[in-house]
Protein backbone atom coordinates (compact mmCIF):
# COMPACT_ATOMS: atom_id res chain seq x y z
CA UNK A 1 0.00 0.00 0.00
CA UNK A 2 1.78 2.94 -0.98
CA UNK A 3 2.37 5.79 1.47
CA UNK A 4 0.50 9.33 0.13
CA UNK A 5 2.40 12.53 0.56
CA UNK A 6 0.20 14.45 3.22
CA UNK A 7 1.83 17.88 3.10
CA UNK A 8 0.55 18.49 -0.38
CA UNK A 9 -3.05 19.06 1.28
CA UNK A 10 -1.21 21.71 3.60
CA UNK A 11 -2.49 24.92 1.78
CA UNK A 12 -5.95 23.31 1.73
CA UNK A 13 -6.32 22.92 5.11
CA UNK A 14 -4.55 26.36 5.40
CA UNK A 15 -6.95 28.17 3.37
CA UNK A 16 -9.95 26.43 5.30
CA UNK A 17 -9.16 27.00 8.50
CA UNK A 18 -7.94 31.08 7.65
CA UNK A 19 -12.06 30.80 5.65
CA UNK A 20 -13.17 29.61 8.74
CA UNK A 21 -11.98 31.81 11.31
CA UNK A 22 -12.66 34.96 8.74
CA UNK A 23 -16.35 33.79 8.57
CA UNK A 24 -16.65 33.21 12.45
CA UNK A 25 -15.01 36.60 13.20
CA UNK A 26 -17.36 38.00 11.09
CA UNK A 27 -20.36 36.22 12.25
CA UNK A 28 -19.69 36.73 15.83
CA UNK A 29 -17.44 39.89 16.66
CA UNK A 30 -20.85 42.42 15.33
CA UNK A 31 -22.71 40.63 17.74
CA UNK A 32 -20.13 40.76 20.81
CA UNK A 33 -19.38 44.39 19.85
CA UNK A 34 -23.10 44.96 20.16
CA UNK A 35 -23.42 43.29 23.92
CA UNK A 36 -20.85 45.47 24.76
CA UNK A 37 -21.91 48.72 23.37
CA UNK A 38 -25.30 48.69 24.34
CA UNK A 39 -26.73 49.17 20.79
CA UNK A 40 -28.52 45.85 21.48
CA UNK A 41 -31.54 47.04 23.21
CA UNK A 42 -34.94 45.90 21.30
CA UNK A 43 -37.94 48.10 21.31
CA UNK A 44 -41.44 47.67 19.38
CA UNK A 45 -39.79 50.25 16.39
CA UNK A 46 -36.77 48.29 16.15
CA UNK A 47 -38.56 44.79 16.18
CA UNK A 48 -41.00 46.02 13.39
CA UNK A 49 -41.02 45.21 9.83
CA UNK A 50 -39.25 47.37 7.27
CA UNK A 51 -39.29 45.67 3.81
CA UNK A 52 -42.68 46.83 2.83
CA UNK A 53 -43.48 50.14 5.06
CA UNK A 54 -46.44 48.64 7.30
CA UNK A 55 -47.31 45.51 8.97
CA UNK A 56 -48.33 42.02 7.62
CA UNK A 57 -51.99 41.25 7.31
CA UNK A 58 -51.40 37.15 7.73
CA UNK A 59 -49.27 35.13 9.78
CA UNK A 60 -45.69 34.91 7.55
CA UNK A 61 -45.76 31.13 6.99
CA UNK A 62 -48.89 31.31 4.92
CA UNK A 63 -48.71 29.57 1.97
CA UNK A 64 -48.01 30.85 -1.83
CA UNK A 65 -50.35 29.91 -4.63
CA UNK A 66 -48.83 27.71 -6.84
CA UNK A 67 -48.36 29.79 -9.39
CA UNK A 68 -45.59 32.09 -7.92
CA UNK A 69 -43.70 29.01 -7.69
CA UNK A 70 -44.07 28.24 -11.40
CA UNK A 71 -43.48 31.71 -12.68
CA UNK A 72 -40.33 31.72 -10.33
CA UNK A 73 -38.96 28.64 -11.71
CA UNK A 74 -40.03 29.90 -15.66
CA UNK A 75 -37.67 33.23 -14.60
CA UNK A 76 -35.12 30.68 -13.58
CA UNK A 77 -35.23 28.26 -16.81
CA UNK A 78 -35.28 31.29 -19.49
CA UNK A 79 -32.37 32.83 -17.14
CA UNK A 80 -30.37 29.83 -17.37
CA UNK A 81 -30.80 29.67 -21.26
CA UNK A 82 -29.20 33.63 -21.09
CA UNK A 83 -26.43 32.32 -19.48
CA UNK A 84 -25.70 29.76 -21.65
CA UNK A 85 -26.78 31.21 -24.47
CA UNK A 86 -23.60 34.17 -24.56
CA UNK A 87 -20.70 32.06 -24.38
CA UNK A 88 -22.12 30.16 -27.30
CA UNK A 89 -22.68 33.47 -29.46
CA UNK A 90 -19.07 33.99 -28.85
CA UNK A 91 -17.92 31.17 -29.98
CA UNK A 92 -20.15 29.84 -32.35
CA UNK A 93 -18.05 30.17 -35.71
CA UNK A 94 -15.36 28.46 -34.41
CA UNK A 95 -17.47 25.72 -33.65
CA UNK A 96 -19.39 24.95 -36.45
CA UNK A 97 -22.31 23.37 -37.35
CA UNK A 98 -22.62 21.21 -34.71
CA UNK A 99 -22.89 23.48 -32.37
CA UNK A 100 -24.87 25.65 -34.00
CA UNK A 101 -27.56 22.47 -34.25
CA UNK A 102 -27.31 21.64 -30.83
CA UNK A 103 -27.93 25.34 -29.71
CA UNK A 104 -31.29 25.64 -31.97
CA UNK A 105 -32.82 21.85 -30.64
CA UNK A 106 -32.10 23.17 -26.97
CA UNK A 107 -33.88 26.93 -27.94
CA UNK A 108 -36.76 24.45 -29.25
CA UNK A 109 -37.28 22.45 -26.43
CA UNK A 110 -37.07 25.60 -24.53
CA UNK A 111 -39.86 27.27 -27.07
CA UNK A 112 -41.92 24.08 -26.73
CA UNK A 113 -41.47 24.28 -22.47
CA UNK A 114 -42.78 28.07 -22.87
CA UNK A 115 -45.74 27.05 -25.34
CA UNK A 116 -46.99 24.42 -22.88
CA UNK A 117 -47.14 26.85 -19.70
CA UNK A 118 -48.43 29.58 -21.19
CA UNK A 119 -51.35 26.78 -22.88
CA UNK A 120 -51.81 25.77 -18.75
CA UNK A 121 -52.21 29.30 -17.87
CA UNK A 122 -49.07 29.64 -15.91
CA UNK A 123 -48.21 33.07 -17.31
CA UNK A 124 -52.09 34.37 -16.08
CA UNK A 125 -52.23 36.09 -12.93
CA UNK A 126 -55.39 36.59 -11.02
Amino acid sequence: MPLVDLSQYLPILLFLGVALVLSSAFVFLPMIAARFTGTNKPTPEKLSEYECGFPAFEDSRSQFDVRFYLVAILFIIFDLEAAFLYPWAVSVFSLGWVAWSSMMIFIAELALGLVYAWKKGALEWE
